[in-house]
């Protein structure tokens, strides 16, 4: 019965746990993010460099 006690007592682990759960849950924020905002977010860097490159080609002619 002490052995049980001890067991339930000890929080020596307690705090990895709790680094672990925040970490993962980090990552699973930013894979949804990624999943939900991946198309518009691509297109909007596509759209960006292609204006650059255009700036940049107007600028040289």
């Amino acid at each position: 019965m002490t052995l049980i006690k001890a067991f339930f007592a000890d929080e020596s682990g307690a705090t990895a746990m709790e680094y672990a759960l925040v970490a993962t849950l980090i990552g699973m924020t930013i894979i949804g993010t990624v999943a939900v905002l991946g198309d518009g977010l691509r297109g909007l860097f596509n759209n960006g460099s292609a204006e650059t490159m255009a700036n940049q080609t107007a600028k040289i002619r």
